[in-house]
């Protein structure tokens, strides 16, 4: 098959383990990101299957209805970027792996991080040092603090493991369901929103984006952190009521470490989510490991290999694959 990788930026996965599983297709590999529909649709135009980077590109009506040639789309996770009816009207296969038993160690080991640096002022420290100074401030220990946990999924209980190791203490929120599981399994929930927002030291979401979670953390649930609190998001922007989390910045308040944005790639350089010093701000980089895309391309690559043999996994829209046979 004639297979396209949209958005592999650093080229990554030739060097991978994974990328010989595509050694009898015809393989095209695009390390530049193309918004543009209409020009993203010229470059592809022969691809029979495209292989997407999680969201990094949007597979709308408008590009799918130039794409004559395309039969499947292969990725991993969830899939708000894609229209799976526009896939449908097409013909067009998609097939995820939802991976409902696998967290993302990569995203968890990566909220632990920027909650690390962010109370150390590691990035603050190492510019100063950089410039021929020595300290530049004092940080705060993390032993004996809150962590908040909004949303009791596989990769919040992950970080949860990372957080008890460094003497953090756990509280949890998210769902009426989520909820009631972690008071299942022992763990502490407060007796309100109120209280859990009120009474973290950190916050940090884990959260899927769906229509029914988009902006779940509102205003009200910002304002009432506690002065100095941190507010951790390696999920998605959308789950925060748009702008909430800049005015609450702006009050001087808060501070957050943040590594999803509204816009992706975001190259706004005055933007406060970038500029504010009380942000520590990373480009979407929490699944971002050789070994995280490994994991990830060896399902998304079996996928093609596995639609190419006739036997299809992980179908989204089946309709299709029936229509087909």
């Amino acid at each position: 098959m004639k297979v396209h990788i949209l958005d592999d930026w650093f080229d990554t996965l030739r060097r991978l383990p994974c990328f010989a599983r595509l050694q009898d297709h015809d393989v095209t590999v695009w390390t530049d990101h193309e918004p543009d529909p209409g020009k993203l649709a010229t470059r592809i135009l022969e691809a029979e299957a495209l292989v997407l980077f999680r969201e990094r590109t949007k597979i709308g009506a408008e590009l799918l209805n130039h794409l004559t040639n395309l039969r499947l789309i292969s990725q991993r996770s969830v899939y708000p970027h894609v229209d799976v009816e526009a896939c449908s009207r097409n013909d067009v296969l998609l097939c995820s792996n939802m991976h409902s038993d696998t967290p993302s160690f990569a995203a968890a080991e990566h909220t632990l991080a920027l909650i690390l640096a962010s109370y150390r002022q590691i990035p603050q420290q190492v510019a100063s040092i950089r410039a021929g100074n020595w300290q530049a401030g004092v940080g705060r220990t993390l032993r004996g603090r809150i962590l908040g946990l909004y949303g009791y999924g596989r990769i919040g209980r992950a970080v949860a493991g990372y957080a008890h190791a460094i003497g953090l203490n756990v509280q949890w929120w998210g769902s009426e369901a989520g909820r009631a599981r972690a008071k299942a399994d022992g763990e502490h929930v407060p007796e309100s929103r109120e209280a859990f927002f009120a009474g973290s030291d950190i916050i940090s979401l884990h959260v899927r984006l769906k229509p029914e979670t988009r902006g779940i953390i509102t205003a009200t649930d910002l304002a009432q952190m506690q002065d100095r609190a941190l507010f951790v998001n390696t999920s998605r922007s959308g789950l925060v009521v748009p702008g909430a989390l800049e005015t609450e910045l702006a009050k001087g308040r808060l501070h957050a470490a943040v590594d999803v944005f509204d816009e992706e790639p975001l190259r706004d350089t005055a933007n406060p989510l970038l500029t504010h010093p009380n942000v520590l701000p990373t480009p979407h980089v929490g699944y971002v490991t050789e070994d995280e895309f490994n994991l990830q391309f060896t399902d998304i690559f079996d996928q093609i290999n596995a639609y190419d043999k006739g036997m299809p996994i992980h179908m989204i829209n089946p309709q299709v694959w029936a229509k087909t046979t």
